[in-house]
């Protein structure tokens, strides 16, 4: 048990300033989550007027009365787009959503994509004093029809959870029955989901969440609270088959609730050209925070191994993260200053400029040692959209994309953490006898067929609207290590 939670149980209560009759339980628990009592605590009622005439929350979960609250870690943030595009898909369908941050955003560059967003931004605090959490507490007990009786079921599930969590979660089930939510949608199965479940607990009000890759597969993912998220969860959304597959094996029981959505793509902003013929020097373009589970460490040996065997190339690495001046100084190391440039966090913009100059794109994707991993990368997508021929280790979702449901090749696909296999694979694509219109072609079918966002954003109303999956495009078979990495 909790020290918190023995701590509530024995913790009497006194207040001279608020009435906690018949409050007992959660008066005891709140007292461990929040501290002693301010002596003199001004309580404002928040959301009084939404309050349900019965006990309990009952949503509207029809299209024409539905308010959808994404709830995310940090907001924005800009390595993530597929969320923004999501969000502006959703909305572009009609749908109303309100966008809930648990953090301050830290990242010093934003896309401009983010001005077209029409949803309200709530930032959600975080309470610098545990004590601070008392208006909360006391706030939800007149709000939410009976909150003592549902936090009291939550026990077991808050026993581990940091205090200042869970007031978020208390927070943020008053603001949702004050603003009329009627689902909840999370992104990743980590802090964010959590605090849904939370809020979800404490209103009845259904929540879902999206799983990615960091929150499936990362060493540090509590597998019993991830298996309790998706058993908890109206329904769950990953993104790719393989993801798919291994979600349903972990959580055997919730198979009907478990579905893969891609993530979708504004194909109108990513419009498809015809290759011409490779550029001398040839142009090499990877993408992605500059971390482990991209690989781009074996790219620079790769690349080191093409200009020492007389292929003249430039290569751009886009990106920002922790794994910077390593690359820099391999860069330095390996004489490639000449050839190999790391021009930083780009918008969405100037990546499509680079893909659009790009003679190849790459992604060499690896298991990291702390086993996070990439699911399906979005710049990956782009890049077959415009018709760039791409390279793609055969890492997670990424063989899924790699060929078509006839049998196509729409890629290179490539052994993951084999530095040769790019050496031959981009080789291969600067090759005479690389088919660079049919590849490009099949991938830009595969993107339009199973990539839009538009498909993307239906699938989600209908799962959230409760009226279960409607059909979806498959991609066909997946790849097989293709070509020259064969």
């Amino acid at each position: 048990m909790g020290a918190w939670l023995s701590t509530a149980l024995d913790t009497p209560v006194v207040r001279s300033d608020v009435d906690l009759s018949g409050l007992s339980a959660v008066g005891h628990l709140a007292a461990a989550l929040v501290g002693p009592a301010p002596p003199k605590l001004v309580y404002r009622q928040i959301g009084s007027a939404m309050k349900p005439s019965n006990d309990s929350f009952t949503a509207d979960r029809g299209v024409a009365g539905s308010r959808v609250a994404y709830v995310l870690k940090i907001y924005p943030r800009f390595s993530e787009t597929f969320i923004v595009t999501e969000i502006l898909a959703r909305e572009a369908a009609g749908e109303r959503l309100e966008i809930f941050s648990l953090r301050p955003t830290v990242d010093p560059r934003f896309h401009p994509e983010l001005a077209r967003v029409q949803a309200p931004v709530n930032y959600v605090a975080k309470p610098a004093k545990l004590s601070e959490g008392w208006e909360i507490i006391m706030a939800a007990c007149a709000a939410l029809p009976g909150f003592e009786q549902r936090f009291a079921q939550l026990l077991p599930e808050l026993v581990d959870t940091d205090p200042a969590d869970v007031h978020q979660g208390v927070e943020l089930a008053v603001r949702f029955v004050r603003q009329g939510i009627t689902h909840i949608h999370a992104h990743f199965g980590s802090i964010a989901a959590r605090t849904a479940r939370i809020a979800s607990g404490l209103t009845g009000i259904p929540f879902s969440f999206t799983a990615h890759a960091k929150d499936i597969f990362h060493q540090d993912v509590d597998q019993a609270t991830l298996i309790s998220l998706m058993t908890e969860a109206d329904h769950v959304i990953t993104v790719s088959d393989y993801n798919l597959d291994y979600l349903r094996k972990l959580c055997p029981g919730c198979e009907a609730t478990i579905h893969r959505v891609y993530n979708g793509l504004e194909l109108e902003r990513f419009r498809y050209e015809a290759p011409v013929p490779p550029h001398s020097p040839f142009r090499i373009a990877a993408v992605g925070r500059l971390v482990e589970k991209k690989g781009f460490d074996l790219l620079l040996d790769a690349a080191a191994t093409l200009v020492r065997g007389g292929l003249a190339l430039e290569l751009r690495i886009a990106g920002g993260g922790p794994q910077y001046d390593q690359l820099e100084k391999q860069i330095h190391d390996l004489g490639l200053t000449e050839s190999v440039s790391l021009p930083g966090p780009r918008t969405q913009q100037e990546v499509s400029d680079l893909l659009r100059w790009a003679d190849v794109f790459v992604a060499p994707c690896v298991t990291g040692q702390d086993g996070n991993v990439d699911g399906l990368p979005t710049v990956l997508l782009e890049a077959m959209a415009v018709g760039v021929p791409c390279i793609a280790s055969d890492v997670t979702g990424i063989p899924e994309v790699m060929a078509d449901r006839y049998g196509r090749l729409t890629g290179v696909l490539i052994r993951s953490g084999v530095s040769a296999d790019i050496v031959d694979a981009v080789s291969f694509c600067a090759s005479e006898s690389f088919d660079r219109q049919a590849t490009t072609t099949a991938a830009r079918e595969l993107i339009e067929r199973c990539f839009d966002s538009r498909s993307q954003a239906s699938r989600l109303r209908s799962l959230a609207s409760g009226n279960g999956m409607t059909p979806e495009a498959e991609p066909g078979k997946k790849a097989g290590l293709a070509g020259v990495a064969s």
